[in-house]
């Protein structure tokens, strides 16, 4: 899939009428459709093509349930063709974007929806729109999050690692734990793979890393202290902690500009940003929250330490001490 073509301003038009409108209204599922039931789907694709000689596969798994579900509402009534312009004028080539929803896969009716890789505006915003947000969600401080990843690194396939062995990138939201484990009965239930054993949640991670560059974005900071310590330990800088969910879309558009190279360092992305017109007090937000993971690949703008050998004391240094 992925072999449409963007248009900023075919998108623009499909979003000018939503902003007004019930999220029931533009969300307009009551329960998994079956073109997002992962049960069954044996890989979603991003190929390269004429139009996308270049592709590049990006996951947009986000988590639908009660405490998250405004992020998805808010890309679909304004900030999607924000996202996508953002990215391609940032210099990201050819990027073709898979939504999936994340529930918890023990109380939630449709745990994992899973859509496929896009250019398209009016594609992506079928698949977005397509989404059931059922808002429910589990108590305990967890959501199946390791289950999104378990798709992502086995039922997804990408021209971008496979020809060019050049990662993909998978961008989650959440506010919660992942589960320790897959577990087998959830993946035979939900996906329809025969497992013999639970997977640690750690293997799951290590088979995202394989193809995916992996990120965590926390929406604020008031729920970053229940659920940062675990993603770190899991995901290291590539953990997000912003500080307003609606700076999702400009995030993740930095991840994906800084992760590519194509802006040198965050005062590079902050003059792109603030030339779309975002506000002085969201711009240093986003470049708040990007810093730590601009730091990690030495494009925070920081000048590098200078290390040398150490000049270790003579005798000579030490004889006003004696």
């Amino acid at each position: 899939m992925g072999y449409g073509h963007y248009s900023h301003e075919a998108h623009v038009a499909l979003t000018r009428g939503r902003a007004a409108l019930p999220k029931e209204a533009v969300f307009t599922q009551r329960q998994c459709h079956p073109l997002m039931n992962p049960h069954g789907v044996r890989v979603r694709e991003s190929r390269d093509s004429a139009t996308h000689p270049a592709s590049l596969g990006i996951v947009f798994a986000l988590d639908v349930t009660g405490s998250m579900g405004d992020i998805p509402v808010m890309l679909a009534k304004t900030q999607l063709p924000t996202f996508m312009t953002s990215i391609l004028e940032l210099g990201v080539r050819d990027p073709q974007v898979m939504f999936m929803a994340v529930g918890d896969a023990f109380c939630d009716s449709a745990p994992l929806q899973a859509g496929q890789f896009e250019s398209g505006a009016r594609e992506m915003d079928r698949w977005l729109t397509l989404s059931y947000l059922e808002g429910g969600g589990g108590g305990g401080n967890h959501e199946s999050y390791e289950l999104a990843m378990y798709f992502a690194a086995r039922h997804t396939e990408m021209d971008c690692w496979q020809k060019r062995r050049k990662h993909g990138y998978f961008i989650m939201t959440g506010d919660e734990h992942p589960y320790a484990h897959v577990s087998r009965e959830v993946v035979r239930k939900v996906v329809g793979d025969d497992m013999e054993v639970d997977l640690a949640v750690e293997k799951v991670t290590k088979a995202l890393l394989e193809t995916y560059e992996p990120f965590f974005l926390i929406p604020d900071l008031v729920r970053r202290g229940r659920c940062e310590r675990m993603w770190r330990d899991l995901l290291g800088d590539h953990v997000i902690c912003m500080e307003s969910p609606e700076d999702t879309c400009h995030v993740a558009g930095g991840i994906l500009a800084l992760g590519e190279g194509v802006v040198s360092d965050l005062d590079a992305l902050a003059s792109k940003i603030s030339a779309a017109g975002v506000s002085r007090d969201r711009l240093g937000a986003i470049v708040r929250a990007l810093t730590p993971f601009a730091a990690s690949l030495g494009r925070d703008g920081m000048p590098a330490p200078k290390l040398g050998s150490p000049v270790l004391p003579t005798s000579e240094d030490w004889r006003d001490y004696r």
